[in-house]
């Protein structure tokens, strides 16, 4: 008995770390592949995008035949399991670009992750992101950059909203921090979703 249930976790576990890891297919364009990591009715809010996972795909093809460049350096995710719910934090790195402006970024967020196990599969039903700090990056050099823009972003994500704005997916509202009330709020109505 307790080697089946030992069994069912790791495959829990393996199963929502290569959910996780997956992202990797929206940094190669593998469209098809990144739309099988969430549920039907799967949302997600990250600076540049809020609503349905399907549109999120459809906003990524756009920003990926833009000027814009983008990559994410995913960690090992950190899992809580109630059944079939999971949340799960990640921490990952995200690195942008905007080529034709030769100004980029590297932001340091934790991806909040809510999971289900619907007919024996784990996707993700929900993601948001806290972002923990951020700087600019200079590939060919100093570029100017208007620091009243810069301003209007909290610090650990202005530079990413910034290289975003210049890129033409700006953002529509201000997004959650490290220790902030919005992160807060996220993790409390997360765990009573688990709990639920």
């Amino acid at each position: 008995m307790l080697h089946g249930i030992m069994n069912t976790y790791l495959e829990d576990r393996l199963a929502l770390n290569d959910l996780i890891t997956g992202w990797i297919h929206r940094d190669l364009g593998d469209w098809d592949a990144l739309r099988e990591l969430f549920h039907p009715d799967g949302t997600i809010e990250v600076t540049w995008f809020e609503g349905s996972f399907g549109e999120f795909v459809d906003g990524s093809i756009r920003m990926g035949a833009s000027d814009l460049q983008t990559k994410h350096l995913i960690g090992t995710p950190v899992a809580t399991l109630n059944g079939g719910k999971a949340i799960v934090e990640t921490n990952a790195v995200i690195v942008g670009e905007n080529v034709k402006l030769q100004l980029g970024c590297a932001v340091h967020n934790r991806f909040y992750d809510m999971a289900e196990r619907r007919d024996g599969v784990w996707k993700l039903l929900r993601r948001q992101s806290v972002y923990d700090m951020g700087s600019f990056t200079f590939p060919a050099g100093p570029r100017d950059i208007d620091p009243a823009m810069v301003a209007r972003y909290p610090r650990e994500y202005a530079a990413l909203a910034y290289v975003l704005e210049k890129s033409g997916f700006p953002l529509g509202r201000v997004f959650a921090t490290r220790g902030s009330k919005l992160e807060q709020s996220m993790k409390a109505d997360g765990q009573a979703w688990l709990s639920a």
